[in-house]
């Protein structure tokens, strides 16, 4: 174990511009993880971090104890709790953080089952629970426009609460050329729209359009939807949060989907 005390360390200061820097989490290729659910979300699904960071006080947690021994002769730094304080990016800090390489998939595939697009999406929170929903509704596949949030930045991490590690995140990408590539049906949400969700088919090859939390979606990207849906509300509020939005949506897909099974496991006499 590597232990630092000063803030003057060289490997501090590069700790510290990974931390608060989405530039130098973009240039390098390196993303923090905040916590010991996030560390241990990524060493089940993607395998040993870079670096695990630990504050010293840190070190008596027993799950925090536990992710250290398991590093199997990875790189551990221990750093002073002051040092880890100021590092941390929440209010209360943790007690082990992990330097991991942000994950790049390869080209988006030409077929894929249902994927989320998202345009323009500025919330990282908002961002961070639809990866979350996205990997509960079983959708494998989410498409970010470059006027996104960044996906691997703290505040969305922390919103997915390990939901990355089991999507496959395509950054920077036209949506509209994906959506002409698609090769299953759009389905966009509009407040207004006349049909509602609930109406829709949404079995079958399919993905989800949605837009920016103020302005929706892009005409060009609404114009190419094969069907666009609202969400009924019969309360007083004027719009539901995109994120809220999103849940419904997938988990109406689950919904159907689950119907669907449920009708062929009973059978020509099933009720």
């Amino acid at each position: 174990m590597k232990r630092i005390d000063s803030p003057a360390n060289p490997r501090y200061k590069a700790l510290r511009r990974l931390a608060t820097s989405s530039q130098e989490r973009r240039k390098t290729g390196l993303s923090m993880l905040d916590g010991t659910h996030l560390v241990a979300a990524y060493r089940q699904h993607a395998g040993l971090p870079e670096q695990l960071v630990v504050s010293r006080s840190g070190l008596e947690d027993p799950e925090t104890r536990e992710i250290v021994e398991d590093m199997r002769g990875g790189e551990i730094v221990v750093l002073g709790d002051a040092l880890f304080g100021n590092l941390s990016s929440v209010a209360t800090p943790t007690s082990i953080m992990a330097v991991v390489r942000t994950p790049i998939p390869q080209l988006i595939p030409q077929e894929m089952d249902a994927c989320v697009m998202l345009e323009d999406l500025q919330d990282p929170g908002n961002l961070g629970s639809i990866l979350r929903t996205c990997a509960a509704a079983g959708i494998q596949h989410v498409l970010l426009s470059a006027g996104s949030a960044h996906a691997w930045s703290p505040r969305v991490l922390r919103a997915g609460m390990g939901a990355h590690f089991a999507l496959a995140i395509y950054e920077q990408a036209s949506l509209e050329t994906a959506a002409k590539a698609f090769r299953g049906r759009l389905i966009a949400t509009r407040q207004d729209a006349s049909q509602s969700v609930f109406a829709a088919d949404l079995k079958g090859s399919l993905a989800f359009l949605f837009g920016n939390e103020g302005a929706g979606l892009s005409p060009g990207l609404l114009g190419s939807a094969d069907a666009v849906v609202s969400i009924p509300m019969p309360g007083r509020a004027e719009s539901l949060n995109v994120a809220a939005a999103a849940s419904v949506c997938l988990f109406e897909r689950v919904r159907q989907l689950s119907a669907v099974r449920g009708r062929g496991q009973s059978g020509p006499g099933g009720s």
